[in-house]
């Protein structure tokens, strides 16, 4: 995965908006401020720079600006597994699409989505998840015992938790367990030292095909100064990738 800042679905249903007035009103809000919308698609590796054009309640579709490259445009096309992040007032708003669908919008080519039945809405910076590098992803080294120490793979990151994968089976990772001395180095950072418990997992495919577990963790009273070096590092992939955008 890219770090496209998304948020991990692990432990999201509190923050699930499932009513469509609502949902309606949310997207009516970003189409108004003319807000910017990302859509990551190509597991989470591609995207496309787009605007909400329009939202029809009756037919239950939301229409999109075309992207400026029409490569891209051919790929979002094809993608079965879409998901869309704005920003409104620097509010975290993200939904997925299984199908986007080519139209016309004032005889100009435009996207065109059902409408979300559900929307995540998130503004408080302890459920603020980033997605780590793909290509030199974070590492967390675990102490699973006293003698034994495992390392896995960081596949997102928050003040208030993270999200694994790469647990052996035999390293008791059920809900609820805590692991105690956990340490992530974080490049240009420093290293963060935490307590983190087991809150989910679900079963993902990986592109092999192998079958394997994605945890989702938080952290247990993650002391003030492990906070800040978090934060810091969120802060400069939030500028490293605002740099990316403007130079599109």
């Amino acid at each position: 995965m890219s770090d496209a800042d998304l948020i991990s679905e692990l432990d999201l249903s509190q923050f699930q908006i499932q009513s469509k007035t609502e949902i309606v009103h949310i997207l009516q809000a970003i189409m108004q401020k003319n807000g910017l919308v990302t859509a990551y698609f190509n597991q989470d590796e591609t995207f496309v720079l787009t605007s909400i054009l329009m939202i029809d309640k009756v037919r239950d579709e939301v229409v999109l600006d075309y992207g400026s490259n029409d490569a891209l445009n051919l790929k979002l096309l094809e993608s079965t597994n879409t998901l869309f992040v704005a920003y409104p007032d620097k509010v975290k708003v993200q939904f997925s699409a299984n199908q986007v669908i080519k139209t016309k919008f004032k005889d100009h080519d435009a996207f065109c989505i059902k409408l979300p039945d559900r929307l995540v809405k998130l503004q408080r910076r302890e459920y603020y998840r980033l997605l780590t590098p793909i290509i030199n992803p974070l590492r967390c080294v675990i102490p699973v015992s006293e003698k034994n120490r495992i390392e896995v793979t960081v596949v997102d990151f928050g003040v208030g938790g993270v999200g694994l994968m790469g647990l052996p089976p035999d390293a008791s990772a059920e809900v609820g367990a805590i692991f105690h001395g956990c340490r992530i180095m974080l490049p240009e950072i420093g290293v963060v030292t935490v307590t983190i418990e087991i809150r989910g997992f679900q079963e993902v495919t990986l592109r092999s095909g192998a079958k394997s577990r994605r945890y989702g963790c938080q952290f247990v009273d993650a002391p003030e100064s492990m906070q800040v070096l978090i934060q810091r590092y969120i802060n400069k992939q939030e500028r490293d990738r605002r740099s990316r955008l403007a130079e599109l």
